[in-house]
C-alpha cells in the first residue's frame, strides 16, 4: 500500500479518500517513531531503528482488507446444484482482526452458513469474505453484520447465519484484564431468523446448540 493506492473504503462503506488523505509510507513510519518516543524509549537505538518499517509492513498485512471488495469475491456463482437446498456451512474460519477502539487484536472463529436458492458459491470465497472484513479496523458486531449482508446481496439465499466467537486483547491484556472471556455475536436472515428449527440446526452444527 502506497500513497497512490486505489480508492479504499472504511468498514462502513464510506470512500476513504473522501474522509482522509492517506499519509505517505515515510509519514507512517515517523508516526511510529513518535509513539516509540512517547512510550519512553529511544527510536534511534539499535533495537528500534528498523521498528517503524516493520510496523508499517505489519499494518500493510493486517489491514489489507481495505483494498479488497468482498462482493467481487462472490461474483462467480454456480447454478448447477442438482436440487440441493439445505444448509451450506463453513465452520471454524480463522478470524484475525483489530478493534477500532484500541487497535488491539481480537482472535477467534467464524461459523457461516446459507440456504441456497438458485446458486451456490465456491466455499473458499466465503472464507475470503470473512478475511476481507477482518483485515480492517472493526467491531465484532459490525463485522458479523457485514458478512451476512454481503452473502445476502451476492447469493439471494433463503437465509444466512453468521456466528463469531472471539477473544479481545483490549479486554484480556488491559482494562478489566479478564482472561479466557470470549465474545459471541450472531446475525440471522431469512429462514435462519424466522424458523427456530433451522436456526437451531445451525447452532447445533456450530457447537452452540
Amino acid at each position: 500500500m502506497d500513497g497512490t493506492a486505489k480508492p479504499r473504503t472504511t468498514p462502513h462503506g464510506a470512500n476513504l479518500a473522501a474522509v482522509v488523505k492517506k499519509p505517505s509510507r515515510e509519514e507512517a513510519m515517523e508516526a511510529v517513531r513518535t509513539l516509540l518516543a512517547w512510550a519512553g524509549d529511544n527510536p534511534a537505538r539499535e533495537g528500534l531503528i528498523d521498528t517503524p518499517k516493520r510496523v508499517v509492513d505489519a499494518y500493510e498485512e493486517w489491514f489489507q482488507g481495505y483494498d479488497a471488495d468482498p462482493l467481487k469475491e462472490l461474483s462467480r456463482t454456480f447454478e448447477e446444484v442438482a436440487g440441493y437446498d439445505d444448509i451450506v456451512m463453513l465452520k471454524k474460519i480463522d478470524v484475525e482482526s483489530h478493534c477500532e477502539h484500541h487497535m488491539a487484536a481480537f482472535l477467534g472463529k467464524a461459523y457461516v452458513a446459507y440456504l441456497p436458492t438458485t446458486k451456490v458459491v465456491g466455499i473458499s470465497k466465503i472464507a475470503r469474505v470473512v478475511e476481507i472484513f477482518a483485515k480492517r479496523l472493526q467491531t465484532q458486531e459490525t463485522m458479523t453484520a457485514q458478512i451476512a449482508e454481503t452473502l445476502e446481496k451476492a447469493l439471494a439465499p433463503a437465509g444466512v447465519a453468521v456466528l463469531i466467537d472471539a477473544e479481545h486483547q483490549c479486554m484480556t491484556t488491559r482494562g478489566v484484564r479478564h482472561k479466557d472471556v470470549t465474545t459471541v455475536t450472531t446475525q440471522f436472515t431469512g429462514l435462519f431468523k424466522t424458523d427456530a428449527e433451522v436456526r437451531g440446526r445451525f447452532l447445533k452444527l456450530a457447537g452452540y446448540g
